[in-house]
């Protein structure tokens, strides 16, 4: 509240000296609104972030705000978690504002809105083309009366934009403290520049066998300890599942075959209404075919035509052979059982043409900046036209070069196209001369230099299709063995895995399961599946069966992990690799000690090697890859000099400089300062706010509610 009471001063005392309310009806939430930057209301909490609440009532109305304007691009706990890191955020930073005075002035406001789009937008926009903050106000106040929606949804975004002019501010000031000085971008410069040559021996950690070093438990948890900070680990849950899917079985499959295959000859069917049987003819026999389609088939009828490339990849050649009356199928396309009839075929019914278009002021959706007449326009076209038939090799270059139409970047290639859907006098000329002809008409447009570039046949195709889904004894099926499975795992849950492999069942885990999360590998959203694994009833080994989309899945939970340092088994896998390199670095240290490079390359049965151009910044060592410490080290060295045993990131090394190649001096280097100013500085927001969240104290109830 604090923030909002400075806020609310501040913008009195500029009213009252300046006396105009620029934004006293506009930014309504910085002068009406009674709970931004507040802390806890009415009910529960959902968070307390530094001793502050955040209300769940307030949360949640933030939620479905934030709902309604993303619409159903993002789950509801997708929004939630977007909504969450912004409250915890104007929670952090707000609590600096306030400390540091920090507000907002109208100038700034005005600033957001120019540069968030409303100054592009013309209804915002005076007679001299610039933004207008009263004829955005007039706006925000139509919306208050004659748009609710617009307007709860203009104050999100207004408090977003004071939100972000605060932090725009407080950051600036932050940045100001940044810089790098010239002695500094001196170092940058060398550490970069200044190139190094060494002789080297490397023995590799790999030459020691894994299973000749033993770590023990203790000695993990000891390090665990040590590192406590690289070992935490957020509440997470472990299961394994078996997922139960509702698809159809093979009899099923077969079944829709059947049906389809049944339609295609004629039935009788008795009508109760007249007492007498009826002819239903079949697919192959239908006179209305719209009508049989409607009826029997999950697809209408389509009377498009369509060339082969838009049909089917797999049966394509196969439909476009067909002659008019012959069908094909019943075939599976997908997940469906078809049968295809030829309706109609229309030979060379889709032509690919080109064209050079020679338009001029007045012709139709001509381009308003050409001015040439229609007479200029017949005299260019008559002599472009001249050239084209001596060269229609170079049809593309010409279309490119001389075209007004859109087409010309792509060589005047205007696609396939069917009877009737160009100007008349340009379908005519297509569809009545051959591939290659080219030509030259007038229409409404200008003059056409017109290229026939293809022909292909269409067709109009009947498809009777039928979806193979799962029937209902398949579904029943299915439940029952799920059921079973949750019943027989219950009554021995450590039998888990081999009741699922006796029954031949895919058992799948997932692991490091966080309590927000929703989305499960193999599963999809299933938040009520971890509701349950996070649980305080839910204990390790229990079992549960779960309806999903399209089947079923049984659960189970194998894993329970607390908040905090990471135990020694859990820890295990990323602690093991570095306590063996460690023992093995001090083995080989430890029967190397005192030895000449020679030496030490002989008794370890390696070889000396060599590297150059070698700088701090890029401190690989071609063979042995990325080695900052022996690479340091060769920098602080002088040539001629040689090192003792290093331990590297791959195995331990000993070095010799061969050569320094020194970086020539510059006379100034400031640009080098300047860039390390400029690359802190944009570090900056995102450094200081990921800082300040680490030291804040939040206690996240999120969980608890949703």
């Amino acid at each position: 509240m604090a923030v909002l009471e400075n806020i609310r001063k501040r913008t009195t005392v500029l009213i009252l000296i300046i006396g105009l309310a620029l934004f006293a009806f506009v930014i309504s939430g910085v002068f009406t609104s009674s709970d931004f930057g507040s802390g806890g209301k009415i009910g529960s909490s959902v968070a307390e972030i530094n001793g502050n609440e955040l209300s769940i009532d307030d949360f949640r109305q933030k939620v479905e705000v934030a709902s309604r304007r993303v619409g159903p691009t993002a789950s509801s706990l997708q929004v939630m978690n977007q909504v969450w890191d912004q409250e915890v955020r104007n929670s952090i930073l707000g609590a600096q504002f306030n400390d540091l005075g920090i507000g907002i002035e109208q100038d700034q406001i005005v600033d957001f809105l120019e540069t968030a789009g409303y100054g592009q937008n013309p209804q915002f926009q005076n007679a001299n083309g610039m933004f207008d903050p009263n004829l955005f106000r007039q706006t925000v106040m139509d919306w208050k009366v004659n748009n609710p929606p617009q307007y709860d949804a203009w104050l999100q975004t207004e408090e977003q934009i004071v939100q972000m002019a605060k932090e725009q501010t407080y950051f600036n000031l932050v940045k100001a403290g940044v810089g790098a000085t010239l002695k500094e971008g001196e170092l940058d410069y060398k550490l970069a520049s200044e190139k190094m040559d060494i002789k080297y021996v490397r023995v590799p950690y790999s030459s020691i066998a894994d299973s000749t070093i033993s770590v023990s438990k203790k000695e993990i948890a000891a390090y665990v300890k040590e590192h406590q900070s690289d070992y935490k680990q957020e509440k997470s849950r472990d299961i394994q599942f078996v997922y139960f899917d509702e698809k159809p079985s093979a009899a099923d499959d077969q079944a829709i075959k059947a049906s389809v295959a049944k339609l295609l000859d004629d039935t009788v069917e008795y009508n109760a209404k007249t007492d007498r049987n009826d002819t239903i003819k079949g697919f192959s026999n239908a006179s209305n075919m719209a009508a049989f389609l409607s009826r029997y088939s999950d697809v209408q009828f389509d009377t498009i035509y369509k060339a082969k490339k838009g049909l089917s990849a797999t049966v394509a050649d196969t439909l476009m052979s067909l002659q008019v009356g012959e069908f094909y199928g019943p075939y599976r396309d997908g997940v469906s059982y078809k049968v295809t009839k030829m309706m109609d075929r229309k030979p060379n019914g889709s032509i690919k043409s080109s064209h050079i278009l020679i338009t001029y002021e007045g012709a139709t959706r001509a381009n308003p900046d050409i001015k040439r007449t229609k007479e200029e326009a017949e005299a260019k076209a008559n002599e472009l036209f001249k050239d084209v038939k001596n060269n229609v090799a170079d049809f593309t270059a010409y279309a490119r070069d001389n075209s007004d139409g859109p087409s010309a970047p792509q060589g005047g290639d205007l696609g396939y196209f069917q009877q009737g859907k160009l100007a008349a006098e340009f379908n005519d000329f297509i569809f009545s001369n051959p591939i290659g002809k080219v030509g030259l008409v007038e229409t409404d447009f200008g003059f056409h230099i017109i290229k026939v570039d293809d022909k292909e046949d269409i067709v109009q195709l009947a498809t009777l299709s039928r979806e193979v889904l799962a029937s209902e004894e398949t579904i029943n099926t299915l439940f029952t063995n799920a059921t079973k499975f949750e019943m027989e795992t219950i009554a021995d849950e450590n039998e888990f895995s081999s009741i699922a492999k006796t029954n031949d069942y895919l058992v799948r885990p997932v692991n490091s399961i966080k309590e927000l999360d929703e989305n499960l590998p193999g599963l999809g959203l299933q938040r009520t599946l971890v509701q349950w694994a996070f649980n305080g009833d839910t204990n390790v080994g229990d079992i549960k069966r779960f309806n999903i989309n399209n089947g079923y899945a049984v659960a189970q939970v194998t894993g329970k992990y607390k908040e905090g340092s990471m135990a020694p088994e859990d820890a295990s896998m990323t602690v093991l690799p570095i306590l063996r390199k460690e023992r093995k670095a001090a083995q080989i240290i430890s029967a190397s000690k005192g030895k000449v490079m020679d030496a030490f390359a002989k008794d370890n049965n390696v070889s000396v090697s060599t590297a150059s151009a070698l700088t701090v910044k890029s401190p690989t060592i071609p063979g042995a890859g990325s080695e900052p410490i022996v690479v340091g080290t060769a920098y602080g060295m002088a040539q001629g000099e040689s090192s003792g045993l290093l331990e590297g990131n791959t195995g331990v090394f000993m070095i010799e400089v061969t050569k320094r190649t020194e970086a020539p001096k510059l006379d100034n280097y400031s640009t080098y300062a300047n860039t390390l100013k400029s690359n802190a500085a944009n570090r900056v927001n995102t450094a200081v706010y990921n800082a300040l969240k680490r030291g804040a104290e939040i206690e996240d109830k999120r969980a608890t509610f949703y």
